[in-house]
């Protein structure tokens, strides 16, 4: 069934200076949106503001995901309605390893929609992990180290891949993931994305700086945030032309578009 990811008229504010101004959004699962723009456009405080986070305050505007008003609920509770932040530098918790953190977060969120649920006997997790880890082609040792503890940028965002993929979100919004990836490591991801949105159909919201993730991840709709307001939206050679030219012709009149 589709789902969408409605954002109508967004403001936002930091510390009292509204950061976005009016921001219209709408992403369906099995599309692939991406946002675009350069450094203190807005980018992150969308996506911070999509999950809630306690330092963004919403003015005026709603996020709705099908229909569901996000704003009154927490960000557990956002997550488990179907939506999923990859971050751009994800937390380490040392000492929890990846398979039980993930089996904590796949019990809270069924349980969320059942709350009779019990929570997955062991042999039942063990073969949903084994399988998902198989699908995005893990090594399945990877689920027994630290949560990013010691973990390369690469590795982090390789986490974040796995964590997606072990709760199929119905929108997933990728916020710079592709930060300081080496060409291989950004293929990997990528890779796992893809993969993912062929097994469950979910809608992806990629937020970046550099075009160069588009390449491996063909996006429907590019948008252009600048100074907190979409300014232009295209296909996907809108990110071409970002990436031969930069932002700058946007802010003139003199050259066509």
């Amino acid at each position: 069934m589709s789902k969408k990811l409605n954002i109508s008229d967004l403001h936002v504010e930091v510390s009292g200076k509204e950061i976005l101004h009016g921001i219209d959004l709408m992403v369906n699962t099995g599309e692939v949106h991406a946002i675009m723009g350069p450094n203190g456009s807005g980018k992150s405080t969308l996506s911070q503001t999509i999950f809630g986070h306690p330092n963004y305050t919403v003015t005026k505007g709603s996020i709705r995901l099908d229909g569901k008003d996000l704003l009154p609920l927490s960000p557990d509770k956002r997550a488990n309605l179907g939506l999923f932040l990859a971050f751009q530098s994800p937390n380490a918790v040392p000492g929890v390893n990846i398979a039980s953190f993930l089996k904590q977060a796949v019990n809270a969120k069924r349980r969320f929609v059942d709350p009779a649920f019990k929570g997955l006997k062991i042999r039942e997790y063990r073969e949903l992990l084994e399988g998902t880890m198989q699908t995005i082609k893990m090594k399945p040792e990877f689920a027994q180290r630290y949560l990013n503890t010691g973990f390369s940028g690469g590795e982090k965002k390789k986490s974040e891949i796995l964590q997606m993929a072990m709760l199929r979100p119905d929108i997933a919004v990728l916020d710079e993931i592709d930060s300081g990836l080496d060409v291989d490591a950004l293929k990997a991801v990528c890779e796992g994305v893809n993969t993912l949105r062929r097994e469950t159909g979910m809608g992806v919201l990629i937020i970046t700086h550099y075009p160069r993730i588009l390449k491996y991840i063909m996006p429907d709709t590019v948008h252009i945030l600048m100074d907190g307001r979409i300014v232009r939206s295209g296909d996907h050679t809108l990110a071409h032309r970002i990436e031969e030219d930069g932002y700058d012709w946007l802010k003139s009149t003199e050259k066509p578009v």
